[in-house]
């Protein structure tokens, strides 16, 4: 099973539309287009799971740089998540120093 990344979706593409592109090139398992937590709306970036790797590889290799619905996809092999979530502050304590003494987060 391979795990693909696919970037700068148009709002308007629905999971049919990904699972038909990406099932041309072979078995696809889900399609998961990634939502605002709050909103709902769409974030423009989606992950196509394949059942065989070669299927994904040549996936990548034909659809990366085409266009859907008026943009450029940018599709390539998803990296894992790193451990621990990421946070945002590149694993670091809030309260890791520096900043204005006696400030408190």
């Amino acid at each position: 099973m391979t795990n693909i990344f696919v970037g700068n979706l148009s709002y308007q593409t629905s999971q049919e539309d990904l699972h038909a592109a990406f099932a041309a090139y072979g078995g696809v398992e889900r399609v998961s287009i990634v939502t605002d937590r709050d909103t709902g709306q769409p974030r423009g970036f989606a992950f196509v799971e394949m059942t065989e790797d070669k299927d994904a590889q040549a996936a990548i290799a034909q659809l990366n740089g085409t266009e859907l619905h008026g943009r450029v996809l940018n599709v390539n092999e998803a990296r894992p998540r790193p451990a621990g979530g990421g946070g945002g502050f590149g694993g670091r304590r809030h309260d890791s120093g520096g900043g204005r003494r006696g400030a408190r987060w």
